[in-house]
């Protein structure tokens, strides 16, 4: 699909209308399925870019964050809100720098200089954003997949899988303390109803209580969130559950890409063929569960991302002084309208 045609339907009218966009677009490319690959004939189209901030965002009192058109399922970033999702390895903004390039409709040349330097904004809070946001997520929606399909201790080991994974995201976000301080496992339980359960092993001196706080919440929302999703009745139709299936896949094989080898890949060229098989229901039971072999490789994938987030040579942090360097000269030349 040529994205250039879509944008000339009459529905994308606003690209040009809207006083945020028009000439003040730095680049439109595709998002969703279409950017990874993945789409049929009867996928959603999905427009993603990035506009300019304008002088009066930089110098005045307006406020451009982004402009968002549901009827098209369209996102357009103010640059200076883009760069901070991208500083923070934002999974649905990253991916925009990794696009194919006939995937981007227009890309100025600031566009070009953005992507170029993609490598500046790699590091590893890619652990915690997709591991500790974008992959606790994910989790939730596996964990909807397997509740009709494993039993009562397979489900507490995804639950304990998904705070082990909330814990890696731990170290970019509160005050360090040595490993082995907090430890999360099964054992058998001291409750009638229950075989067994989580317990969790803790042992923390001179530690900020706000930071404890923070950490306890996160756990806590996991617990809840996957009670709910123990408990629910409705069951997501087949399509929707491969989709998301497919998409935990998706996420995993394109961080494993950032963590070791430093690229961002948007388009699976190399993956197609498993997505595919994932989308088209291959690991689907009749009944609406997901056979075990879908399962084992999300354990497989799980111990694939910490092998990498433990091993990656990605920086702790991005280059901030060059990414400061980059976002002043752009909105410089916004200032002194020197883009064009």
């Amino acid at each position: 699909m040529d994205i250039s045609e879509v944008i000339k339907k009459p529905e994308y009218a606003f690209l040009q209308t809207n006083p945020r966009l028009g000439n003040n677009i730095m680049f439109l490319c595709f998002g969703g399925s279409h950017a990874y690959g993945t789409n049929t004939s009867d996928s959603d189209i999905d427009i993603r870019g990035c506009a300019f901030n304008s002088k009066a965002d930089l110098l005045g009192m307006s406020n451009f964050e982004q402009v968002l058109d549901n009827p098209t399922d369209t996102v357009i970033y103010g640059f200076n809100k883009l760069v901070g999702l991208l500083v923070n390895m934002n999974p649905n903004t990253i991916e925009l720098l990794g696009c194919k390039p006939e995937h981007y409709v227009f890309a100025s040349p600031v566009a070009h200089e953005l992507i170029a330097n993609k490598e500046l904004f790699l590091s590893k809070k890619a652990i915690a954003s997709f591991g500790g946001y974008a992959m606790q997520q994910l989790r939730r929606l596996q964990s909807a997949i397997a509740r009709d399909a494993l039993g009562p201790k397979e489900k507490e080991q995804h639950l304990l899988n998904a705070m082990r994974r909330a814990m890696m995201s731990f170290e970019s976000k509160y005050a360090k303390f040595d490993e082995g301080c907090v430890k999360l496992y099964i054992d058998k339980s001291n409750q009638e109803d229950v075989e067994t359960e989580i317990f969790m092993d803790a042992s923390l001196t001179h530690y900020p209580l706000r930071d404890y706080k923070s950490m306890w919440a996160e756990f806590n929302e996991i617990v809840k969130v996957y009670g709910k999703l123990n408990h629910r009745n409705n069951k997501k139709d087949n399509e929707h559950l491969n989709k998301h299936a497919q998409h935990l896949i998706r996420l995993y094989l394109m961080v494993f890409d950032i963590l070791e080898r430093g690229e961002i890949i948007t388009y699976r060229a190399d993956d197609l063929e498993l997505l595919s098989t994932i989308r088209d229901g291959e690991f689907l039971n009749e009944d609406g569960t997901y056979r075990s072999e879908f399962f084992e490789l999300v354990d497989e994938y799980e111990k694939h991302f910490e092998y990498a987030a433990k091993n990656t040579d990605l920086p702790a942090k991005p280059n901030m002084r060059k990414i400061e360097e980059f976002v002043m000269s752009v909105n410089e030349r916004v200032v002194l309208s020197r883009l064009r």
